[in-house]
């Protein structure tokens, strides 16, 4: 007896990409590809009646965003298997995509084959995720393994921002740590240096750690 194909569903914007992993997803016979999407309302509406067994989920949508809509499939299909299909490799779309209920996050630059052993993966209760993102994961669990270091006045953000610089770090050593622009290290350091009351790096660490 034949084994019972995988039924999947895919919501991408965009039409030329839509368009390429359609064409991928066709060819792999183990997949059954029940529809694709261009936002994420009408996905929610169909697939709020006809849960598929994976859905592969971009994250920026004209509407509600993919992880929204992994939030709301959950709760109604907590069996769905979720896997983002992104181009989005930083770690708040990536952990909020995970804590939304995603089991998956897949870059879109991610080799074919891959791809699909990824479907694969998830659909038998792997959680595939491309290497930068796993390192995001394990860089983050070790950064919760040192000594908390917190203050409730910042944000998640600022204060992951100003606990590398408590260990050193350089704006630009920071800014390749958690992929974002050196600018963006700056705006953040200004607005803790602004929450905190303090003008300078030391002392805003000396008020941190206190």
């Amino acid at each position: 007896m034949a084994a019972s194909k995988i039924k999947i569903a895919l919501i991408e914007d965009e039409e030329t990409i839509r368009t390429s992993l359609l064409t991928l997803l066709y060819m792999q016979e183990e997949l059954d590809v029940a529809n694709a999407f261009e936002d994420g309302e009408t996905a929610l509406t169909y697939l709020e009646k006809k849960p598929v067994d994976v859905l592969l989920f971009d994250i920026n949508l004209p509407g509600i965003s993919g992880i929204d809509v992994v939030a709301k499939l959950k709760v109604i299909h907590p069996g769905m298997q979720c896997m983002a299909l992104t181009s989005y490799d930083d770690a708040e779309n990536a952990f909020n995509a995970l804590k939304a209920g995603a089991t998956g996050y897949i870059l879109k630059n991610t080799d074919p084959k891959k791809l699909v052993e990824a479907i694969q993966d998830i659909h038998i209760g792997g959680s595939p995720m491309s290497s930068q993102i796993a390192r995001l994961v394990v860089m983050d669990f070790a950064a919760n393994r040192t000594e908390k270091i917190y203050s409730d006045v910042l944000s998640r953000r600022e204060n992951e921002i100003l606990s590398l610089l408590s260990k050193g770090f350089r704006y630009k050593e920071i800014a390749g740590q958690l992929f974002i622009s050196i600018e963006t290290v700056r705006t953040h350091i200004r607005n803790i240096y602004e929450k905190l009351q303090v003008k300078s790096r030391s002392e805003a660490i000396s008020k941190f750690n206190n």
